[in-house]
């Protein structure tokens, strides 16, 4: 669809001539007036990239009000801790919030707020909780760790987007292009195997950098020490597969290292547990690799 093709789209499906507020720019980016439901470290970074994007964020909602304050502080927009207060006036509404709660939230954000458009920004949660609470809905799901004080390029980060209608996937596909140069759509499912994805290629592999250091530590080296390795680690897999890029004694299965490693854990036994089944699954794997040489 053509950047006027979707302005005269929008211009005449967002509620009240809504797109009438939204200022086309030069750069074929509608400016959109949002609320945000959520003041954590996905809505704060994304809050940031839509205004530098040209975006108008009107208010935050945080149950707490210093919550709220503190993003509304960066990107504009009132604060409130209140859903009553939540305003009418936008035109997308974004939940961030924590997925348990969404099924609480979901019907009071949309409640008496016609057809606007509203999202939530979960990776695991199903685009179905907005059913009966809205026309227009969807996810718009940016995959990419996020922390409150680090700033990072959106234009990098893939965005994966589920729409319930052509008027929320326009105002969605427009929305994330405006901040990301990978706009994708992906099923509910589909997005749930992504989320799990992530959870390895990135919590689980933070939870590893903490017990490291905590091992260099027990013997008096700072975390820095690893650094080095880590950086090449995540360096190697730009240009290799994963299972080429592996090393390590549980490549070859030295049973000496590994079971020499595996006891120095047994003060620990969720750890020594997790040394012993990881080390299994690297050679499984590697194995499994060279069956097909």
């Amino acid at each position: 669809m053509s950047a006027h093709v979707l302005f005269i789209h929008l211009q005449r499906v967002l509620p009240d001539g809504g797109m009438q507020r939204c200022k086309k720019q030069k750069s074929n980016i509608f400016q959109m007036k949002i609320i945000f439901i959520g003041a954590g470290n996905l809505a704060t970074n994304f809050a940031k990239a839509l205004v530098a994007a040209g975006h108008d964020v009107l208010q935050v909602y945080s149950r707490t009000m210093e919550s709220a304050q503190r993003l509304a502080m960066t990107a504009g927009g009132a604060p409130v801790c209140s859903l009553d207060a939540v305003s009418g006036d936008a035109d997308v509404y974004i939940i961030a919030v924590k997925d348990s709660v969404l099924p609480e939230i979901i019907p009071q954000v949309c409640s008496g707020k016609g057809e606007k458009v509203f999202c939530h920004t979960a990776g695991s949660m199903p685009m179905s909780l907005f059913e009966g609470q809205a026309l227009h809905y969807g996810v718009l799901y940016p995959m990419q760790t996020f922390s409150k004080e680090r700033d990072v390029n959106f234009r990098e980060i893939p965005c994966f987007i589920e729409s319930s209608d052509s008027v929320a996937d326009s105002v969605l596909r427009q929305l994330a292009g405006s901040v990301s140069d990978r706009v994708m759509p992906l099923s509910t499912d589909n997005r749930r195997y992504l989320h799990l994805a992530a959870v390895f290629a990135s919590n689980f592999v933070n939870h590893c950098y903490g017990i490291a250091g905590d091992l260099i530590g027990k013997c008096g080296l700072p975390f820095d020490v690893l650094l080095p390795l880590i950086d090449e680690t995540a360096r190697k897999v730009h240009e290799l597969p994963p299972v080429k890029a592996q090393t390590g004694p549980a490549v070859r299965y030295d049973e000496n290292v590994i079971r020499a490693q595996s006891s120095m854990l047994r003060g620990n036994p969720i750890v020594k547990d997790l040394y012993d089944r990881m080390s299994m699954s690297i050679h499984a794997r590697q194995m499994k690799e060279e069956g097909k040489k």
